[in-house]
């Protein structure tokens, strides 16, 4: 496994952990994780938009920022709407510093390289989201709306971690 793989993977772990260890994350900490969450993605697709040459490895970091960019948006409008600031938490935390580590890995790299590495972390980045959704956001949110936000943006989740998937595939051809 690749040092970007065991960086995702643990902030991945540490992220489930404290989420359990804490009885679940509340509203503001959810809110602030989904916001976490979404600025990482959009800041590593800034990062590849500049670094790669790959047409399809620039595609797929665009859409990342577009996409995140508006979860991020409608999240905070939905965050005034209910008067939740949202606050940092472990989890947010360890989503920091798992971004920091692959942003610093990433940078160290260049070409086919790169574009590998962010693929490979896209592709695990996404897995380990779908899971906190699944395992701990969807269930540990109280607020409705603030719920149903997050099993809206599920599937676009999904069809980012398939898409990652189909890149990775075609990378490993070349």
């Amino acid at each position: 496994m690749n040092p970007s793989k065991i960086a995702v993977a643990l902030a991945a772990s540490l992220f489930l952990v404290t989420a359990y260890a804490q009885g679940g994350p509340s509203d503001p900490q959810i809110a602030g994780i989904v916001v976490t969450a979404d600025q990482i993605d959009i800041d590593a697709g800034k990062l590849a938009k500049s670094h790669t040459k790959n047409k399809e490895v620039s595609k797929f970091a665009q859409l990342m920022i577009t996409d995140h960019t508006a979860v991020n948006k409608q999240a905070g409008a939905l965050a005034k709407k209910l008067g939740v600031k949202p606050e940092d938490s472990p989890t947010s935390q360890s989503l920091k510093t798992g971004a920091a580590e692959n942003t610093k890995n990433l940078k160290g790299l260049e070409g086919a390289g790169f574009d590998k590495a962010y693929v490979d972390h896209e592709v695990a980045y996404h897995q380990q989201v779908l899971d906190a959704i699944d395992k701990v956001l969807i269930p540990s949110a109280k607020n409705a709306e603030l719920k149903n936000l997050i099993v809206k943006v599920r599937p676009a989740i999904a069809a980012h971690l398939d898409h990652a998937k189909m890149i990775q595939s075609s990378l490993a051809k070349k």
